[in-house]
């Protein structure tokens, strides 16, 4: 699968110690993809367990003003294997949508809207009142308009009209109304992640990478580590 966006995870511990150490995780990813950055970036689950994104980049117009630096791997890897499915037609309808400001509050919103596209017309190129009135008028044939008047007919008010009643959007590509289906929430939270979506693992260590990482915490403060030590042994049992 082709990239869709990419984020950039940086090492929380290492954040707050004064170094941004991070690295741009793709997206669709898999999880041998995510134990490897974690591993570069020092997310080993044991020295360091924290992250956060630090910036998105990426082709979907107007997606990364909806995310945020504490999203989950998980939901954003399963959002964009949905994404990837979509043909181009129905990604820039999805880019229209979110523009419009709807379903954008969480990326649960935007993984339900991935999957409620059939919910929303999308006319292509349209970005003004004049433009659609005429689209309604001649090429659907909305309203009977006598040959005779038609140059003096006011199409834009005619499709400000037709936008203000549709609670239509111009956006970018183009106008976008919801049709009135029925929007069906598929996605309720991370359970609802298939398990080929989900990737979300800390690195696997040998016992040489474990001793070590564990020498490093007492040595930077022995009680704090023996704590940190005393809690991972007493998770493991």
């Amino acid at each position: 699968m082709s990239t869709l966006f990419e984020a950039y995870v940086t090492n929380m511990g290492k954040y707050n110690e004064g170094a941004l150490v991070g690295e741009y995780l793709k997206f669709p990813t898999t999880m041998e993809e995510v134990q490897a950055l974690l591993k570069r970036i020092g997310i080993d689950g044991v020295r360091y367990e924290e992250f956060f994104i630090t910036s998105f980049d990426g082709d979907v117009l107007g997606l990364y003003d909806h995310l945020g630096e504490y999203e989950n791997l998980d939901e954003l890897n399963h959002l964009a294997c949905l994404l990837s499915e979509l043909d181009q037609s129905e990604l820039e309808k999805f880019e229209a949508v979110i523009d419009s400001g709807e379903h954008t509050s969480s990326v649960a919103d935007l993984i339900n809207l991935a999957q409620n596209l059939d919910c929303y017309e999308f006319y292509v190129g349209v970005t003004d009142d004049e433009t659609l009135g005429r689209i309604y008028a001649e090429d659907m044939e909305m309203i009977d308009i006598p040959e005779h008047l038609r140059n003096y007919f006011d199409y834009e008010a005619y499709g400000r009209d037709i936008r203000i009643n549709d609670d239509g959007h111009f956006a970018p590509g183009g106008y976008v109304l919801n049709n009135g289906s029925k929007f069906i929430e598929h996605y309720h939270g991370v359970e609802d992640i298939p398990d080929e979506h989900k990737v979300f693992a800390f690195p696997r260590l040998s016992v040489r990478e474990q001793m070590a990482a564990y020498k490093e915490i007492i040595d930077s403060s022995s009680l704090e580590g023996y704590r940190k030590i005393s809690g991972k042994a007493h998770d493991d049992r």
